[in-house]
Formats: structure tokens, sequence, C-alpha cells
């Protein structure tokens, strides 16, 4: 992954005194009415979803599936079993695109290790005090740091949203930082909570806040308070990475998660991302689909009969 830039330079003439947060925040536009953004992205998916409608991208949006289970019935048995059927399809049907990762708590990072057959299928876990983020920073990068021992070779953390809303942002990007150094080489996925912040301003703002503090993608939702992902958000979110782009040349990846029950929700997520990033992300694997109930329905789209492989 590039390096990401952490400190902005000020140029200007203003106060010397502004926060590096502030100096990040001024070069975005953070200027966003919900209604308007809700219309743009209802705009945009309707002229252009239909031209995504197609087998190629339903057999492409294979390829970006997180298979999650995080559930607190989950036990190694259950881990076990759901790597076997991952295994079991990469096995059973080679011309497919196989799965983007397996993503599960920290404690079965071992297990999908040990399990795990399937070339190129990445092992993400959920650490850092998921899915509320409240516990102590020292609690949130052990956790992280014994994932990676463990094999997790992905990290998903949840953002400070607490300390967020309350506009403490120093808190919240030296998590991150924390988090991501005790990431070594592994990527990390930032969570923005999305339904938590509620603003497009607000998802605006965390998002460039994350992508500084060293996140290698953001992410939607955790899944587990409503709204989970959205479209309003994802727009918002892909608005901060194509900036954050054209400022720096570095590519931010974006998940969506939680929520996306169909097979028409997962297009009309591609859409957003092909329309306002481009080829060149969804070729570089930095779109992300978090589904547990998803991908049986995406592969039976695909295969043309009922299957439930996972």
């Amino acid at each position: 992954m590039t390096e990401h830039c952490h400190h902005t330079h000020d140029h200007g003439t203003e106060a010397p005194m502004q926060s590096p947060y502030e100096q990040a925040f001024a070069k975005f536009n953070l200027h966003l009415h919900d209604e308007e953004v809700a219309a743009a992205v209802g705009r945009l998916v309707e002229e252009k979803k239909a031209q995504y409608d197609t087998p190629e991208v339903k057999r492409a949006l294979l390829g970006t599936i997180e298979l999650t289970s995080l559930k607190v019935t989950d036990a190694q048995e259950t881990i076990m079993q759901l790597t076997g059927r991952v295994n079991d399809f990469t096995d059973r049907h080679p011309d497919l695109p196989h799965l983007a990762t397996i993503c599960v708590y920290p404690n079965f990072a071992r297990t999908v290790a040990d399990t795990l057959e399937a070339d190129g299928v990445e092992i993400a876990c959920v650490a850092g005090g998921f899915p509320s983020s409240q516990t102590f920073i020292e609690v949130k990068t052990a956790e992280t740091a014994l994932a990676v021992h463990d094999g997790a070779t992905e990290i998903d953390c949840v953002l400070n949203v607490g300390a967020f809303l309350q506009g403490d942002y120093e808190t919240c990007a030296d998590e991150i930082a924390e988090i991501k150094a005790a990431c070594g080489e592994c990527p990390l996925k930032v969570i923005l909570e999305t339904g938590a912040l509620q603003t497009a301003e607000r998802i605006k703002r965390a998002s460039v806040l994350a992508i500084y503090a060293g996140a290698d993608f953001i992410k939607t939702s955790t899944g587990k308070i409503e709204p989970a992902a959205t479209p309003e958000a994802a727009y918002v979110m892909c608005q901060a990475i194509k900036e954050y782009h054209a400022l720096t040349g570095t590519k931010i990846g974006f998940k969506a998660a939680g929520g996306l029950k169909t097979v028409d929700d997962a297009v009309a997520y591609y859409t957003i991302v092909a329309e306002m990033l481009g080829r060149e992300w969804l070729d570089a694997g930095l779109f992300r689909i978090g589904t547990s109930r998803l991908a049986n329905l995406l592969v039976s789209e695909v295969l043309g009969q009922d299957v439930k492989p996972f």
C-alpha cells in the first residue's frame, strides 16, 4: 500500500494555530446537503445501473465479497465449516472469481489460516473493540497485533464515533494511526458507522479523517446498527476518495457492508464505484462488499440455478 500523506502544509495566510485536521478538511468540499446527495445518487443509479446489470458484472461481484461471520454463536467448528465451504466452492468452480476474503472475529484468525486452502482469499478480522470501538486503545492495538500474529491479512476497525461526534478528531486520528501501526503490512479498513453519523457532511468529514490517519479502505458500517450501508453514504465516501486521489495520487479502497440483501443492491454499489472512481478501482480490488447472505444469491444468479454454497 502506498504511504498516506499524514501532514498537510499551510500555503495560505490562515491562522497558524489551525490543527492538522482542520488543514486537511479545508482541502475538501464539506458543504454537503443531504437532500442534494440523495437526489444526485438517485439520478446516478437510475441513469447508469442498467448498463452494469450484466452477467459479467455479477461474476466480477463474486470477487468483491467478504464472506462474513460475526455472530455471538461463532465457534471454532462453525468457522472451520465456513472455511471448508469456501475451499469447496473454489475447487468446484475454478472458472469463477474467488471470494475476496473471509471476515471473522480476531480469535478465529488462526482457525481460518489453518484451514483455508483457496488461493487468493484474504483473512480479514474485525479488531479494535468491534463493533462499538468502546475500549482502551491498548486493547485495540493488542487485539489488532494478536489477529495479525495469528494469520489475519487485513484488519477492519471502527472509528471512535463517540469522540468524533464530540469533535475530538485528535483522539480518532491517533487511535487509527496506532491501530494501523499494529497492522504492520496488513491493509486497514476503517468502519465509519455511517448510520450513527447520519449526515452527509459528517460522513465526508469522517472519511477524510480516517484516510489521513492511515486507512487503506473506508467502510460504511458494522452491520450492527440501522441504517447500515446506504447508497448516499457510499456516494459521499467515494467523493472523499476521489478528492483525496486528486490531491495525492493515492487510491483508497471502499467497502460497503451491512444491509446488502439483494443482487440488485450489489449492482447499485458497483455502479456508484464504477461511475465515481472508475475501472481502475474495480480492477485493483479496491471495491469490497461485506455480506453473509448475499453471496449465495449472487452465486445462484451467476450459475443460473438456486444453490447455497456458503
